[in-house]
């Protein structure tokens, strides 16, 4: 009897010894899991800032394109207008006193 009771004893301290390990080994694994969070996290924050400091870049570069575009235009606009006028002020001015006389 004491020999079944000793061998359940022992069963019994290595069941607590196979617990205790898995213990210290699921421990382990949620810190490699917790660091593996953080840094799949910190590798993700990361690469969302790069790829919304591209597209701001890009917007920029797009709205520099842009904004030179329009300032072209209106230069050549502009440009156009004073050609205009200067090619037809006297008939501009003709045209607005017979109206202006005839009111």
């Amino acid at each position: 009897m004491d020999t079944v009771i000793n061998k359940l004893s022992e069963i019994e301290d290595a069941a607590g010894s196979i617990m205790d390990e898995a213990a210290v080994r699921k421990k382990a694994f949620a810190e490699e899991m917790e660091k593996r969070t953080e840094d799949f996290d910190a590798a993700l924050e990361k690469e969302t800032a790069d790829e919304i400091a591209r597209i701001q870049r890009e917007m920029e570069a797009d709205m520099n394109a842009l904004l030179a575009k329009q300032t072209a235009d209106c230069e050549a606009l502009l440009k156009e207008l004073d050609e205009n006028y200067n090619q037809h002020h006297e008939r501009y001015v003709k045209a607005l006193f017979h109206q202006m006389i005839k009111e």
